[in-house]
């Protein structure tokens, strides 16, 4: 049965689970709380899939400390946000869409539909003011903090996946001062999640001082491998001292990781090569170094899929100064080619 004065839009902004994820940092300028919502929390907070419309929301709470007036500079946290009512438009109730949505069954309701448009345009017009004012209501406010003042809401920003940076920023007199967080994003899986957590056995580290990382370094495989051995791929090329959490939050703001080898990920890859798009988190071959594939990999695409940097990292069991070193691969890709030597066909031209 149709319904004529209602669309089934049921937001609940009191749910918040995400708070229990809750990240914080304080000084004597602020204190700073960011958590970030997974798809499945959005809708049922917004009562609309914001993922589906690539919109990923972030949670801030900012409590001013400071003697003076502060402000949240949106554009750090994210260049192109989107500000409460544009994500709301860009999630409208569409009626076109709904009548699209009956398929063949349209043309036997069709006069149904005829006499009901008036109704149904009305509701879909009261659901939209509504949903413009849920996000409204939850969106940061983007106004002066007052000493001792508290501001909380929804930052919407792209979604983005594996490991985001988020960049709190407050203009705290005349001076920005920047709360950096980097915060795991649960879904889909990138490799790292996979690589990391399998266990590869015990190994003994070796401490190094700087000239005898030098030697050990110089001792390594120049070049990657094929999974046999047996043919060389690309040049050994950086050497990295941390550990993971802070490489992978220094890259993060910069560099995309990758998705696991899967079907829908492949599927996206090779739509993505026919459409000649962008897919910032498409699976990276594997190369070998040490017989084993890389620890992880991250990406930037440039103008397509075709066109992107890859960056591949291993870990050895060096340390230097108690700092975990890898060893890894930079490649520039300058184009993407179907082979039979892989199981997904895809091969990459670099240089």
């Amino acid at each position: 049965m149709i319904s004529l004065w209602n669309l089934p839009y049921h937001p609940q902004p009191s749910e918040r689970p995400y708070l229990e994820r809750l990240r914080t940092q304080a000084d004597e300028h602020a204190e700073v709380g960011v958590a970030i919502l997974t798809p499945a929390e959005c809708k049922v907070v917004f009562g609309v899939p914001l993922a589906n419309r690539g919109i990923q929301a972030v949670w801030v709470r900012v409590v001013n400390r400071s003697a003076t007036g502060t402000r949240l500079l949106m554009t750090k946290i994210a260049p192109d946000y989107y500000t409460a009512r544009e994500a709301a438009g860009v999630c409208h109730f569409s009626i076109l869409k709904r009548l699209l949505a009956f398929g063949l069954l349209i043309w036997f309701i069709l006069p149904i539909l005829f006499l009901a448009l008036p109704f149904k345009l009305f509701a879909t017009r009261r659901a939209n003011r509504r949903m413009n004012e849920c996000f409204q209501t939850l969106g940061f406010p983007l106004k002066n903090l007052a000493p001792g003042a508290v501001a909380e809401g929804i930052v919407f920003t792209p979604q983005e996946f594996g490991t985001k940076v988020v960049d709190v920023a407050l203009v705290i007199d005349t001076q920005v001062k920047d709360y950096l967080f980097s915060i795991e994003v649960p879904a889909p899986h990138v490799d790292h999640q996979h690589t990391l957590s399998a266990s590869k056995g015990a190994v003994e580290t070796v401490d190094c001082d700087l000239e005898t990382l030098k030697v050990k370094l110089a001792a390594m495989p120049p070049t990657t491998t094929n999974a046999r051995g047996r043919r060389t791929g690309d040049p050994v090329n950086l050497v990295i001292i941390g550990d993971f959490s802070t490489v992978i939050g220094v890259f993060a703001s910069r560099w995309d990781q990758t998705e696991i080898i899967t079907f829908g990920s492949c599927w996206r890859t090779v739509k993505a090569f026919l459409l000649g798009s962008e897919y910032r988190y498409s699976p990276v071959s594997a190369l070998y170094l040490f017989q084993l594939p890389q620890d992880f990999a991250l990406q930037r695409v440039r103008d397509s899929i075709n066109e992107r940097l890859h960056l591949r990292l291993w870990s050895t069991p060096l340390r230097f100064e108690g700092k975990e070193v890898r060893v890894g691969q930079v490649s520039r890709d300058i184009g993407v080619r179907f082979t039979w030597r892989t199981w997904n066909l895809i091969r990459r031209r670099f240089r």
